[in-house]
């Protein structure tokens, strides 16, 4: 009784938790910090309720315990509180003996460092969640809600321009998922033919059409109890449309040609470039799936927009290649780095790591010069700076888009690899610049 009076005034939360994950005993602050009163935790299994990414087999704080026999001492993470917010916390453990010397458990103490980590922020002013870092105002607004996006099993929309990492933010969302350690299996909608989205998609039985010789899993049926991205969604077929809206609403569908139902648990993510809604409009997707599929709704900003990362982006880059490549760059003079500020980027973050990767080829030493980064963009980049007042950023990007096609030999896809974007969409940009081969060699 005096023992849990004492603990009952302590700030920290502690919990005590049996062999089997079963909460034996949990103390006033614990309670609070999880949100949840005591009757409704003792006696529960512990990962129902902490939700967090020590829960998973790999990683659980019990089972590492235990297998050890050691205490852990100032373990960071985080728990997801009753509200589904993510609270970053420090742990201690312990292990629970009997009176005969046998252990029962362990104890873990929690302490909440959330304004730790808050002034830690503001005092950097960047937020980061799983691999994403950023100073941008609406990207720390995105990140700091996919915590609870990443508990729920609501559908998600992601929609931004191409390369602005909405994969990434799909793949963030699994990573904090308690299905982290289940598939994450990515789909491309817009880069499988027509007749074969379908199978791809939902699979197929033997004999369902000429060359599938035997029976083949579709794509759900790997994702099941995980999570499946479906990008580019916008370029879905009105039948597969249909059949997609049947599995978010049942849970469960057919493979092409078969007649048996399967039925599925997994996390829908999907993604477009393009204006879903307005795709709506015109006819070209069904309002219904809009909807089923936009329970939650993000909208990642271009990377023009969000300038403040590029600085951030770039050290990433310089990181990772140094490691991929065997280098040693470590800097990048202030008239290159010039020229990266100044640039538009269309292709946004996936057109930036190309632009990297180019001056790693090119540099021999250690610091990334002008001259490193390619030409074209060196060229956008002064033509954007000494542009008057009012122009157009269209006007420019469509010069330098024109450049990069005329040095490919107007190959597309190679065009489309270097500015970092894929080629449906460098396809959308010369529709809307009215850009073609024939017309510009006539003039």
């Amino acid at each position: 009784m005096v023992e849990r009076i004492i603990l009952n005034c302590i700030s920290d939360g502690v919990l005590t938790i049996g062999l089997e994950g079963n909460i034996l005993y949990i103390n006033k602050a614990m309670q609070e910090l999880l949100g949840y009163p005591e009757g409704e935790l003792i006696g529960k299994r512990c990962e129902r309720f902490i939700r967090s990414n020590i829960c998973v087999s790999e990683d659980c704080i019990l089972r590492r315990s235990l297998a050890k026999k050691e205490k852990i001492s100032n373990y960071e993470t985080y728990i997801v509180n009753a509200e589904g917010r993510r609270i970053p916390v420090n742990i201690n453990t312990d292990l629970l003996y009997d009176e005969a010397g046998n252990i029962i458990g362990i104890v873990e103490v929690f302490r909440d460092i959330s304004q730790i980590k808050e002034l830690k922020e503001r005092l950097t002013d960047v937020y980061q969640f799983d691999n994403i870092v950023t100073k941008d105002r609406r990207m720390k607004e995105i990140l700091s809600i996919l915590p609870s996006v990443a508990q729920s099993k609501s559908t998600v929309l992601i929609q931004g321009e191409s390369g602005t990492g909405k994969e990434l933010i799909a793949r963030a969302i699994h990573n904090n998922s308690l299905r982290k350690d289940k598939p994450f299996i990515a789909v491309n909608c817009a880069a499988i033919p027509e007749p074969l989205i379908e199978s791809e998609i939902f699979g197929h039985v033997k004999g369902a059409f000429t060359g599938a010789h035997q029976d083949r899993m579709g794509r759900f049926e790997l994702a099941n109890h995980g999570t499946i991205f479906l990008d580019e969604i916008a370029d879905m077929s009105p039948s597969t449309q249909a059949k997609l809206l049947r599995v978010i609403q049942e849970e469960r569908f057919e493979r092409v040609g078969g007649s048996k139902t399967i039925a599925i648990d997994v996390h829908i993510i999907a993604a477009t470039n393009k204006n879903l809604l307005k795709e709506v409009k015109e006819g070209s997707f069904r309002e219904d799936l809009y909807y089923r599929i936009s329970v939650f709704p993000i909208t990642l900003p271009p990377l023009r927009e969000r300038k403040e990362d590029i600085p951030l982006l770039i050290t990433h880059f310089i990181e990772k290649f140094n490691k991929e490549m065997g280098k040693s760059i470590n800097n990048i003079s202030p008239q290159a780095m010039k020229v990266l500020m100044n640039y538009f980027y269309p292709g946004n973050i996936r057109e930036l790591r190309n632009i990297i990767e180019h001056a790693f080829v090119c540099s021999r030493g250690n610091t990334v010069l002008p001259e490193h980064l390619p030409k074209e963009l060196v060229h956008a980049a002064e033509q954007l700076e000494i542009a008057p007042e009012g122009s157009s950023l269209n006007r420019v990007e469509k010069k330098w888009i024109l450049s990069v096609l005329e040095k490919s030999g107007w190959r597309y896809q190679e065009a489309a690899r270097q500015l970092g974007i894929s080629r449906t969409t460098l396809w959308r940009k010369l529709k809307a610049y009215g850009l073609t081969e024939e017309k510009e060699h006539v003039h």
